[in-house]
């Protein structure tokens, strides 16, 4: 329901701040009041056309916001729609902005944020109905007579029944579809995946084990020199020659003459105990590089081997991932290929089993539908009918329209036809209007515009008051052509309507 209009420089509106309540609301007053521009600002702010002749002489650029109160019915739709454009908020509350500029660029807004007007017509088709010279109609969206004869016949849960068998069995035929595609290559592919695991686990990966392995090749390929400087290393530390003592017999000496110093001169204690930190750290290293030298391998048989694993693994990764744990994770994602090829036929059979009771049970449902729908068409539109005679139309005719069309691989019915499907059944659905005795029936986007249009529309409006969910109803030039008896009934039968919705209408009628 639409609570606030805000309008700012539009057209010869200069400031207008307006509070709207629900129910019936009636727009009256002189040619040129402005009544019809109230109209025209909301349709801008629900998508509707804006141009730069909208803007008030003298002023750069108009400005137009709506509040709206989500409506229950339709407030999982709009949710969404908010959802996936990231503009949700936890409000009950829409906000909806238009903003016309003279130097021909325009915004549009929701809740505060910029977007495109597309968004608004989107968000707009959920909030109000304008009836008149426009072309924003819920009614002329073919779409959306099948959307109203459901819900007039009640048809919503049996509908959402129908949808969830149909969305499983969209799902079957993809996996149908992959299945079979997969069938047809089977043998080759089946070849080439046996191939390539028995590759990979022939060469019993183990995680983590390349790094360790360069570092032994590094090792056994450098054995000789590594034996060179841990040997002269140890000469020099421990051994010594003829020419230098061992360094570790040089420390020594240093470590007695600062344990005499320190018993002369106590302060000097700290220096003794560093000599005696070092003299240790030297043993430990002489004692470490001698197991080092005993450990160090000339094994030019391992160094082969080493090489042709660091090859393999090269090899693997070149072929099945940058990593051994990627050729792993390419080894299981082809076993589960392999499986699949291997037990496809058997699952083809399966899903064909449950592809054939799912289509059962659509033709079932989809049949009710059918039947529900063409039961509430002849109810509506005797009630149509009925109410255009009260509107001086009592020429009018009108028409649900219900096809079907033949399709050999489409949904089984009744009587053994294969008809199209889809997920709202069997059925096209159309409403058809004859304005006049003798005229054939037409598509209501064909019928004629201004008064005739809105009674018309107002005439089916009252029918599926209960079925429709858009809030808020807007009325232009429904008294055109009319006056007397009938702008009374006119006006009763917008006050009946403005007790299941909110109702706007400009009129020109006392009545």
């Amino acid at each position: 329901m639409l609570t606030e209009l805000r309008i700012e420089n539009f057209a010869i509106i200069q400031h207008l701040d307006l509070e709207l309540a629900p129910g019936l609301t009636t727009f009256t007053g002189e040619t040129g009041a402005g009544k019809s521009i109230i109209l025209d600002a909301i349709e801008a702010l629900v998508g509707g056309r804006a141009d730069l002749a909208q803007i008030r002489a003298g002023a750069e650029r108009a400005i137009l916001e709506a509040v709206f109160r989500i409506p229950p019915a339709n407030r999982a739709s709009l949710l969404q729609i908010l959802e996936r454009e990231d503009l949700l908020d936890d409000s009950d509350y829409l906000a909806l902005g238009r903003e016309i500029r003279r130097e021909g660029r325009s915004a549009a807004r929701v809740n505060g944020r910029s977007v495109n007007v597309s968004l608004l017509r989107e968000l707009g088709s959920f909030l109000v109905d304008i009836h008149g010279q426009s072309d924003h109609l819920s009614l002329l969206n073919v779409r959306q007579h099948q959307v109203l004869l459901d819900h007039y016949a009640g048809n919503v849960e049996l509908l959402e029944s129908y949808r969830q068998s149909y969305q499983l069995l969209l799902a079957l035929r993809r996996e149908l579809a992959g299945l079979r595609q997969s069938e047809q290559d089977s043998a080759r592919r089946a070849e080439m995946l046996t191939f390539q695991l028995n590759e990979i686990e022939a060469a019993r990966l183990q995680p983590g084990e390349e790094e360790p392995m360069r570092q032994e090749r590094d090792r056994l390929a450098n054995a000789e020199n590594l034996a060179g400087l841990a040997q002269k290393a140890l000469i020099i530390l421990d051994d010594g020659n003829p020419e230098a003592p061992a360094l570790t017999d040089q420390f020594g000496e240093v470590v007695q003459s600062l344990s005499s110093l320190s018993r002369i001169d106590h302060g000097q204690a700290r220096l003794y105990e560093q000599a005696l930190t070092l003299a240790e750290s030297l043993s430990d290293i002489v004692r470490d590089l001698r197991e080092y030298v005993e450990k160090i391998e000339f094994n030019s048989h391992k160094l082969e081997q080493v090489e042709e694993r660091l090859d393999l693994l090269h090899t693997l990764k070149r072929k099945y991932g940058s990593s051994i744990e990627n050729i792993l994770a390419f080894a299981k994602d082809a076993a589960q290929k392999l499986e699949t090829i291997t037990h496809a036929a058997e699952r083809i059979a399966e899903l064909e089993a449950e592809e054939k009771l799912i289509l059962e049970k659509l033709s079932k449902k989809a049949g009710e539908l059918s039947h529900k729908r063409h039961t509430a068409s002849e109810a509506l539109a005797h009630s149509v009918e009925t109410e255009l005679a009260d509107l001086r139309m009592a020429g009018a005719r009108f028409m649900v329209d219900l096809r079907r069309e033949p399709q050999p691989a489409g949904l089984a019915i009744n009587n053994g036809e294969h008809v199209a499907f889809n997920e709202n059944g069997v059925d096209q659905v159309e409403f058809l209007i004859a304005p006049n005795p003798g005229e054939g029936f037409k598509p209501l986007v064909k019928i004629a515009s201004g008064g005739e249009t809105s009674r018309l529309m107002l005439a089916l409006k009252n029918v599926l008051a209960r079925a429709d969910s858009i809030p808020t109803l807007v009325f232009d030039e429904v008294d055109q052509g009319i006056g007397g008896r009938v702008g009374t009934v006119v006006g009763e039968k917008l006050w009946q309507l403005g007790r299941r919705h909110q109702v706007f209408v400009v009129t020109h009628l006392p009545q």
